[in-house]
């Protein structure tokens, strides 16, 4: 009603009649006229419920005159909600002529009458007047008020100043909807000026563009003629002045994001009128390119992708080959900074649209290949990890595959639209730019492959062992000549792969290693389906491993004389390739028979230390020498002997080492699976290998630690350069480093103050000069003493800055050590916390207390970089959930109960002595877990507890675990807490805290 008054309209018409009725009805319209659009949306249906339950006509009439008049509202977010309403109105009652609405708009904003400072709201009344009627759905089936709403649009099309192009758009839109019949017979005749003036504006060339698509027996080439002097839209006479209405409707459209409909129209019409290779060599690549606009650029790739399900193959091609494709492939180049607008996630989306809507085998394929050799010196521009390829056919697949196998082995640069930047130009003229592009190319090639089988796209088992089989050869072998007994070495590359592809192939092939180690199982068979549901992955549909089947193929490889390995195997390193077979061999007849899991984990590691002799042979022979007599000693028949303290470690030990060593390799896969292999092998961990684990953690062991988890940091290099592959996830160590390099800062700036020696030396060399000591006469030195001076004072100088540079080295080595150090201790907490989960009921749990707590302990003690406080909350978030809260404990403890005890008092004491709650509080937590594991075993001393009555027992179902104690004593117990709740309750800055005694009192109540 505030708009009404403000327009100087009367507020009410009939204040003994409508109004009298209550405020109900009237709040439907103030609700409608709030900006909220939840509000507005509310009132309308409950507006139009009233009505139809009411059926008043005075109601009716009151509320047309009331949502006419709020068409012109002032607020903006009024006037859509009072053209909802009233289309909604003109819906549900169509016995409401839609011709007096519109007289009664018309009136009531009447554009001549009304005031100068008013015409901006009367033009939006009598605009979303019409947009009410035509969204009613009623104004097409009206001839009488279709012709009066068209017209009134075209009178509004003149206020641009206030409604831009809405009334033309509307125009476009309510075209569209009508029948042929009626577009002939109403609108032609009061239409055709703006028909025949198509070319002055992007709106009335859209109104064209409507029209000879939607009717094509009204806008005919010969009635195109007699309107604008040609019977086609786009033609060479056409094509500038078709320039200039896209080039303006992309400006006027660009914070949209988005094609203007009428750029698609205009595509439409062109195919439709066999003129598109017109349309893009003249009116896209020679015309719309030509001007160095952002928007008008982005207009051309909407176009480009929005293109592609129209075409057919041969336009497909001509455009995957033009100049768009090219100024498309710069644009991305160029805008790798990160506050540029980067348009390659929409292009891929237009190309998954695409793949995802096309059943045709050759397009999917035309498409694919024509962004594959789209490249910047010969590496691709579309991401060689895109997702698009999941909705390949699959015959497309495969013909994909097989293509870019071909151009890894036969680099063809003449099918590519290759380009390359400025400053690429500029920076590599000296570089032997097509042995560069080769690299490039099949370095994107290998990867593309490897995440095919990544990719959720569907595949079968031949292709997976395809690309893997490809990989693997090419990154490991060469092929001496021609040979049909190896489906990889029967086409010779043109150009033979150098030591650097080789390693970018062998990189990615690690990362193909970790994909095919966690995929499901593929197939439809009902044993696939089996393996599935039991979530095996790594496995064939038959139940083998992937990596059995690329072993079994490498050593096919080694006995074939056509090919050779790239690093060759010694005699020593054969052998125990062969041995490795072997155990292989073994292993798998003890399948069935004994633990499958534990010889399948086995096997992974068996395999996976195999694949790595063929890239560092040197570094796993050890590793696998040790890994073989370990296997051998764990399946063995022999009886187990007991051993002294100092006698030869047992296979448990030694295989807790080996998986140490592996925990320290940058491979992501290696130490999954050595980690799988663990909890394999947890049920029999000894003392003396649990040991082995908590003496990494131990902050108290640190100083005995071997480097030589620091001998991995010229691996972790390597790793770098192909990080695509093995990707390591949230390990990466680099923002604690760049923290301590800014905390260091302040002593590098120490080591550069001069020192004595120093100082003692410069005042030897000026004294020596005679520099210093001058005589009366106060000559000075001649040029050849200056000279010498000179050159003494530079070479001391010299040698001081090697000597803080290599202080400065040495600080960045220890730095760097300190990192890795910490990084392998996180990665070694992942073995106990799969310790503790699946040995929660063995007795050696206790034994992890201790350490645990002083990692808590000397973490918090320290000054904490940010990964010192991941390793302290990793370590704290095992402690209290796989350790504290567990449900599941040992029940073995009878002849532990001593200890135990004792173990109870140390805990209680230590937190007691305590300074930081904070650290008490887990000394604290860690007794209560032994108390509740006291209390739930049974001495064996203890007497049968007498049973309750069983009436008595239904009552109180859990009275026995209360009244229980098991092997607690409950004396010397009492005597330890009461020690700690006096010093709490005596003592002013005890470390003890309210809430430690609470969750003693309510989970031992006894």
């Amino acid at each position: 009603m505030a708009e009404l008054e403000g327009q100087g309209g009367p507020v009410v018409a009939d204040p003994r009649g409508v109004l009298r009725q209550g405020r109900a009805f009237l709040d439907f319209f103030w609700d409608i006229a709030k900006p909220e659009q939840e509000v507005r949306l509310a009132a309308t249906e409950n507006l139009l419920r009233h009505l139809r339950e009411g059926r008043k006509d005075d109601e009716l009439k009151y509320t047309l005159k009331r949502l006419v008049e709020g068409l012109g509202a002032t607020r903006e977010a009024a006037r859509p909600g009072f053209s909802l309403a009233l289309a909604q109105v003109l819906q549900a009652f169509e016995e409401i002529p839609m011709c007096s609405v519109l007289e009664q708009i018309k009136e009531k904003h009447n554009l001549e009458k009304v005031k100068k400072k008013l015409v901006r709201n009367a033009a939006f009344g009598n605009f979303f007047g019409v947009m009410a009627l035509f969204q009613s759905g009623r104004l097409v089936k009206d001839r009488k008020a279709l012709l009066e709403s068209v017209q009134l649009l075209q009178q509004l099309a003149h206020h641009q100043a206030h409604l831009r192009d809405l009334p033309r758009k509307t125009l476009i839109d309510i075209t569209s909807e009508v029948p042929e019949t009626v577009f002939e017979e109403v609108l032609f005749g009061i239409l055709q000026s703006d028909l025949a003036s198509a070319f002055t504006s992007p709106e009335n060339l859209h109104l064209l563009l409507v029209g000879i698509q939607k009717f094509p027996g009204v806008l005919k080439p010969k009635n195109l003629k007699k309107l604008f002097g040609s019977p086609t839209v786009v033609n060479e006479q056409n094509i500038p002045r078709l320039v200039e209405l896209l080039q303006s409707a992309a400006k006027s459209e660009k914070k949209d994001k988005k094609l203007p409909s009428v750029v698609f129209d205009l595509l439409q019409v062109s195919l439709k009128e066999d003129a598109f290779e017109l349309f893009w060599k003249e009116g896209v690549e020679n015309g719309l390119l030509k001007e160095k606009s952002g928007p008008v650029s982005y207009m051309c790739y909407r176009l480009l992708g929005s293109a592609l399900p129209l075409l057919s193959l041969d336009q497909l091609q001509m455009v995957l080959k033009g100049k768009v494709m090219q100024h498309y492939g710069e644009h991305v180049v160029t805008t790798q900074l990160p506050d540029r607008f980067k348009f390659a996630p929409e292009m891929e989306g237009y190309i998954d649209e695409f793949l995802n809507s096309c059943d045709d085998v050759e397009r999917q394929l035309a498409v694919m290949i024509g962004f594959s050799t789209l490249t910047n010196q010969g590496y691709p521009v579309l991401s060689s990890s895109s997702r698009v390829v999941r909705h390949l056919q699959p015959v497309a697949l495969q013909k994909y595959i097989g293509w870019l196998k071909d151009m890894f082995l036969r680099p063809d640069f003449d099918c590519c639209l290759d380009f390359s930047s400025n400053r690429q130009k500029q920076t590599q003229e000296n570089l032997n730019i097509a042995q560069h592009k080769i690299a490039r190319l099949r370095k994107w090639i290998i990867h593309r492959l490897a995440n095919i089988i990544e990719s959720s796209v569907k595949k079968e088992e031949s292709l997976v062992m395809d690309i893997s089989r490809f990989c693997f050869f090419h990154a490991f072998f060469e092929a001496k000549k021609k040979t049909s007994q190896i489906r990889e070495a029967n086409v010779l590359p043109s150009e033979p792969l150098d030591e650097q592809a080789h390693s970018v192939t062998e990189n990615y092939f690690f990362g193909l290693l970790q994909t095919l180690n966690t995929l499901t199982v593929l197939g439809e068979t009902a044993k696939a389906a089996a393996l599935r549901e039991k979530h095996i992955h790594g496995v064939t549909a038959d139940g083998k491993l992937w990596i059995f089947l690329l072993v079994e193929y490498a050593n096919k490889l080694l006995s074939c004389e056509h090919v050779k390995a790239v690093k060759p195997f010694t005699k020593g390193q054969r052998d125990a390739w062969e041995r490795t077979l072997q155990s292989v061999k073994n292993l798998q007849k003890k399948e069935n028979k004994s633990d499958s899991a534990k010889v399948v984990a086995f096997q992974q590691l068996l395999l996976l230390m195999a694949i790595h002799l063929f890239k560092n042979p040197s570094e796993t022979m050890d590793v696998l020498s040790d890994l073989l007599n370990c296997t051998e000693r764990a399946f063995s028949k022999e009886p187990k002997k007991k051993k002294a303290d100092n006698a030869e470690p047992g296979w448990v030990e030694v295989m807790v080492e080996i998986l140490l060593s592996l925990l320290a390799q940058p491979s992501l896969l290696i130490r999954r699976i050595s980690k799988s292999v663990f909890v394999r092998i947890c049920p029999n961990l000894t003392k003396r290998g649990l040991q082995l684990i908590l003496d990494v953690v131990d902050p108290y062991q640190e100083q005995n630690e071997e480097s030589a988890v620091v001998v991995m940091e010229e691996s972790d290099k390597k790793i770098k350069s192909a990080q695509d592959m093995d990707e390591e996830g949230s390990e990466d160590s680099s923002d604690e480093g760049n923290t301590e390099e800014e905390d260091d800062s302040g002593d590098e700036e120490k080591n550069e103050e001069v020192d004595d020696d120093f100082r003692s030396q410069l005042m030897n060399v000026l004294q020596a000069g005679n520099a210093l000591v001058r005589d009366e006469s106060d000559e000075e030195l001649d040029d050849e003493a200056m000279m010498a001076l000179d050159k003494n004072i530079s070479a001391l100088f010299a040698e001081q800055q090697k000597r803080i540079q290599a202080k400065k080295d040495e600080k960045d080595r220890m730095r760097k050590e300190k990192i890795l150090r910490r990084d392998f201790k996180i990665k070694v907490l992942d073995l106990i916390e799969a310790f503790l989960t699946k040995q929660s009921e063995n007795p050696l749990v206790f034994d992890i207390i201790e350490p645990l707590l002083r990692v808590i302990e000397q973490c918090m003690s320290s000054d904490s970089d940010k990964q010192e406080v991941d390793f302290l909350q990793k370590t704290a978030n095992i402690f209290k959930n796989s350790l504290c809260r567990t449900k599941q404990y040992c029940k073995r403890v009878d002849a532990l109960q001593e200890d135990l005890h004792a173990f109870v008092e140390r805990l209680v004491k230590k937190a007691c002595k305590h300074t930081d709650s904070s650290v008490a509080l887990y000394y604290f937590s860690a007794s209560l877990y032994l108390l509740k594991v006291l209390r739930g075993n049974t001495s064996n001393k203890s007497s049968t507890p007498t049973p309750l009555p069983e009436k008595q027992s239904n009552t109180i179902p859990q009275a026995c675990q209360l009244l229980s104690t098991g092997c607690l004593d409950m004396e010397r117990v009492t005597v330890i807490y009461q020690q700690a709740l006096t010093q709490f309750l005596t003592k002013r800055n005890s470390a003890l805290t309210s809430s430690m005694f609470h969750d003693l009192f309510r989970r031992f109540p006894v």
